[in-house]
């Protein structure tokens, strides 16, 4: 059974941090090498990062199945969009619908927060991550190149799902 879950306490925090590691590790050495992992990991992945940006209206979901946290998204309001920050499911699990569940929940909160639809980036390269979104209703709108310090950059697609 997949569950979703809204995680706030700092225990459940260093669960999603542990998870983001392995997560992050095996899907993105291959995209964009080992040391942007671990950069990235510790500015946008850490448990003081998380806590900051949920003080700053970001709302970190578990994905459990079979009541183990098996995935994690994380989601914020901007004006009248639904941002989808983080979607992240460990290998192990990826095809038996926890990104699709997690994205149902996130389409059925978004009319309850005045959005009329699911924006995100994505690594230009993430092919598999680009083929699953479009199958679930996103679509490209453009593309953004955003220097994240230390020689870094993401380079990504912009996706929007439109909310009936």
């Amino acid at each position: 059974m997949i569950e979703i879950k809204l995680v706030h306490q700092l225990p459940e925090l260093n669960l999603v941090e542990t998870l983001a590691k392995e997560i992050w590790t095996e899907h993105y050495t291959p995209i964009i090498g080992r040391a942007q992992v671990a950069y990235m990991l510790n500015k946008f992945q850490s448990v003081e990062t998380m806590s900051n940006q949920i003080d700053e209206g970001y709302q970190y979901y578990a994905i459990l199945h079979d009541d183990k946290m098996k995935g994690y998204f994380s989601i914020q309001k901007r004006e009248h969009k639904l941002f989808l920050s983080k979607l992240y499911v460990l290998k192990s699990q990826r095809g038996l619908g926890l990104g699709k569940a997690a994205i149902q929940y996130i389409t059925k909160q978004a009319p309850q927060l005045d959005c009329d639809c699911i924006a995100l980036t994505v690594n230009r390269f993430n092919k598999k991550s680009i083929k699953a979104y479009e199958k679930m209703g996103f679509t490209n709108i453009g593309e953004v190149v955003m220097d994240i310090g230390e020689g870094y950059i993401m380079d990504d697609y912009i996706l929007e799902k439109k909310i009936n």
